[in-house]
């Protein structure tokens, strides 16, 4: 029944128009368009994934979330294993999770040494600048939800048989240190936020309106054919959209 819904939804139907015109802009003009989705657990970045990826041409995309490294990995350079992933020309790449990984997973959880924190926090924002530089257009969503809706949510994946593979030991851990996911977010933010690529804050609580947000900053924010003819409104409401300011 929830999937019926959403088929007839006609304002996900538009969005989701919009998207296959905007695919069609970017393998026509052979643009690489890579899409960051992180947040707190449980916050919907693999549902709003889908949401993106309906109806646009599985040959010209693909969604990237990586398993933990291997020991070959944990080796090389960190970011290595990512940029295997980069969107080739005509191509949008999703990341579910990312590099940011270092940001905030791995410190709270104790993954990563302070030096290896320090030392991400300096490149990051150089390499996505290279990255930028060199054509490709970075989008970083992060997906926010309250402690409240992110227990009910991972309570869920207890119980539901068709989620239950979502639940982690990572996940188990989110309730108990929240507070210090929320001091390593916040210092991603006033690190890694640039004018050049911001961070997409999206009020998550609700999963259908952070979805449909998300797609109109994305269809908004790129100059596709034919941009609006479906008639959906793309402007992104900035009661559940919110850009983080840049340095």
């Amino acid at each position: 029944m929830l999937y019926h819904s959403i088929e007839n939804d006609p304002e996900y139907i538009n969005l989701q128009a919009e998207m296959v015109k905007l695919q069609y802009w970017v393998k026509e003009n052979q643009k690489r368009v890579l899409l960051i989705f992180e947040g707190r657990d449980a916050a919907g970045k693999g549902g709003a994934i889908m949401r993106f990826i309906r109806f646009i041409n599985p040959r010209y995309y693909r969604v990237v979330a990586l398993n933990k490294p291997t020991e070959l990995e944990r080796g090389q350079w960190y970011f290595q294993r990512y940029l295997n992933e980069l969107p080739n020309p005509g191509e949008i790449v999703f990341f579910d999770r990312s590099w940011y990984n270092r940001a905030v997973v791995e410190p709270v959880m104790g993954f990563c040494t302070n030096s290896q924190y320090d030392k991400f926090l300096e490149q990051v924002v150089l390499l996505e600048k290279m990255l930028v530089d060199d054509g490709i257009i970075i989008v970083k969503f992060w997906f926010s939800i309250d402690i409240q809706e992110q227990k009910k949510r991972l309570e869920e994946r207890k119980t539901n048989p068709l989620i239950q593979w979502k639940l982690s030991t990572v996940d188990m851990q989110a309730q108990l240190k929240w507070h210090e996911y929320t001091n390593y977010k916040n210092k991603m933010f006033e690190a890694t936020s640039t004018n050049q690529i911001p961070w997409v804050i999206i009020k998550g609580n609700n999963k259908d309106s952070a979805r449909k947000e998300a797609m109109r900053y994305l269809l908004n924010l790129l100059p596709y054919f034919d941009k609006g003819m479906t008639g959906e409104n793309l402007i992104p409401n900035e009661e559940i959209v919110n850009i983080c300011v840049g340095k």
